[in-house]
């Protein structure tokens, strides 16, 4: 038996006559760019994600820097945010010219730790950026308290959140913006790059949506240097049709994560954690292990994908020098970097394949 780590063309057959029937009404359109279909998938996202305003966009990674610029964040700032996270996050702080100052992860979520975010806080301060890792919200009460304590701009990547909540609120309904992915594994993911900018603030969301159109309104007027960066049609209808599934994905997501921590139990693998107050989305089901790389080969020798995410911290690579971190400077990051596992934990994942890791895991010594 094979499982996958994700499993695409499953989740595509399973809902196919919908998805094709979308692309056609697309393709028939000849709207290509934008459009009605972006129009509609960004009124469905703002009110599934509880914010006011969406923008789509056409990568996570540049929803990320229009969320950066449309907050007016730029050269001269530094944006407090985590070292264990995809190079997403800082690669946007630093193409809108700020810059990225790292603070350590809290070991139990993952996520970047509220008093070490604190500990960095200086006169170039100028907004924090947390991430949303593995499908759990970073902590919005903290958050937000230490925002307002010292009046920075609060922005949240959220690009493997989508459908979490804190405290019964869904991830729009916090900080100055946060930002979405659709790449195709995310849990709603396009079949090609796509992302959204969230936000409750009109000026921000003009701003964004300027910015995505070179800077313009479309009408060849031009009062920003902007970018390229559009969401297109045909991604637009392929996710709306996926998101009228993704409730029904994430509780399977989450039946598996339950039936993980049932038959896991007495591994000797740490288990994530879900925070107070927490819906967890279980975008990735980490585990840890400080036998992670031994564990990884036993279960590909069982036919078992298995992801590590991430394999390095941020400031230690070579890109990022010039910030003068150092190996040590981020113990816990770094330790998570050391053991972290990925188990398969998609919504196409069978009873059979979720029993065989169950097993698998189990047998490893």
């Amino acid at each position: 038996m094979t499982v996958a780590l994700a499993d695409l063309v499953a989740q595509y057959v399973s809902i196919k006559d919908e998805i094709d029937t979308s692309i056609r009404a697309a393709l028939e359109s000849g709207r290509f760019i934008l459009g009605p279909a972006v129009a509609d998938l960004e009124q469905s996202l703002s009110d599934y994600c509880g914010s006011q305003y969406a923008v789509g966009v056409n990568s996570g990674t540049d929803a990320l820097l229009l969320a950066l610029a449309g907050c007016g964040i730029g050269p001269g700032d530094e944006v407090i945010t985590t070292p264990f996270t995809f190079v997403a996050t800082i690669e946007a702080i630093s193409h809108v010219g700020a810059t990225p100052v790292f603070a350590d992860i809290d070991p139990a979520t993952f996520n970047l730790d509220p008093e070490a975010a604190a500990g960095k806080i200086g006169p170039r301060t100028r907004a924090i950026m947390p991430v949303d890792l593995f499908g759990q919200m970073a902590d919005r009460e903290a958050f937000a308290d230490l925002a307002a304590e010292h009046d920075l701009i609060l922005i949240y990547d959220s690009a493997q959140a989508i459908g979490s909540a804190f405290n019964n609120k869904p991830i729009g309904a916090f900080g100055d913006a946060a930002t979405l992915s659709f790449f195709p594994t995310k849990n709603l993911g396009a079949y090609g790059d796509g992302g959204m900018v969230l936000t409750n603030d009109a000026a921000c969301a003009e701003r964004v949506r300027r910015l995505r159109f070179h800077g313009s309104g479309g009408d060849y007027a031009y009062d920003a240097v902007g970018y390229c960066s559009r969401l297109d049609a045909l991604q637009a209808a392929i996710l709306s049709v996926k998101l009228r599934h993704l409730s029904e994905w994430t509780s399977a997501r989450r039946r598996h994560a339950e039936r993980y921590r049932q038959c896991l139990a007495e591994t000797g693998l740490t288990l994530p954690v879900e925070a107070p107050g927490v819906f967890h989305t279980y975008h990735q089901f980490t585990v840890r292990s400080p036998e992670r790389d031994r564990l990884r080969a036993f279960l590909a020798d069982a036919g078992i994908q298995s992801g590590i995410y991430y394999p390095s911290p941020l400031h230690v690579q070579p890109a990022y020098k010039d910030l003068g971190y150092a190996e040590g400077d981020f113990p816990e990051a770094e330790r998570a970097c050391r053991e972290v596992l990925s188990l398969p934990v998609h919504p196409d994942l069978t009873e059979a394949q979720l029993e065989h890791v169950c097993a698998t895991v189990r047998r490893f010594r």
